[in-house]
């Protein structure tokens, strides 16, 4: 009985040690997220925003829309690319072609200072005519002043229709 009690206190004590100072802190108040508020027409702005940098055919402005810390799967390279650099350099190729994006269908979910935008797109590239139809997913983050790209991933329809 006495080895219960023990473990009973020793329990308590734990419990309490994390209710005062909660994981991840270290001023042992809990920490607060302010969530910003939005909707499902402000997160399908954001690949209108992104689809219009395109057309200024400046990498530099497409990888704006980027946060630092970000991976691009791009659709027409098997490269990974997590650097501003690796991405300038994928869009300044990419950009030659003139391409402009229109959403086929898409599903939104939000949450809290993020948002994931799902769902298929096609490609006109203005330099060719040719068309590529892709599938796509995008996750944002609020960072405080404007939601930015925190992956994206492209890659192109597997079956032709």
């Amino acid at each position: 009985m006495r080895n219960l009690s023990v473990l009973s206190a020793a329990l308590a004590v734990v419990l309490a040690g994390c209710a005062s100072a909660p994981s991840g802190t270290e001023s042992g108040t809990a920490r607060t997220e302010v969530c910003k508020a939005t909707n499902a027409q402000e997160i399908s702005a954001l690949f209108d925003r992104w689809n219009r940098s395109l057309q200024t055919g400046d990498p530099h402005k497409v990888v704006a829309n980027y946060a630092e810390r970000s991976v691009l799967l791009p659709t027409v390279s098997n490269k990974p690319r997590l650097t501003a650099s690796e991405k300038e350099d994928y869009f300044h190729h990419f950009l030659e072609n003139k391409p402009v994006g229109v959403i086929d269908s898409r599903t939104i979910e939000i949450g809290c200072n993020t948002a994931v935008d799902a769902g298929l797109y096609t490609f006109t590239f203005g330099a060719t005519g040719a068309q590529v139809k892709a599938r796509y997913t995008y996750t944002y983050k609020w960072d405080g002043k404007q939601w930015l790209i925190t992956s994206h991933h492209s890659s192109a329809m597997p079956e032709k229709n």
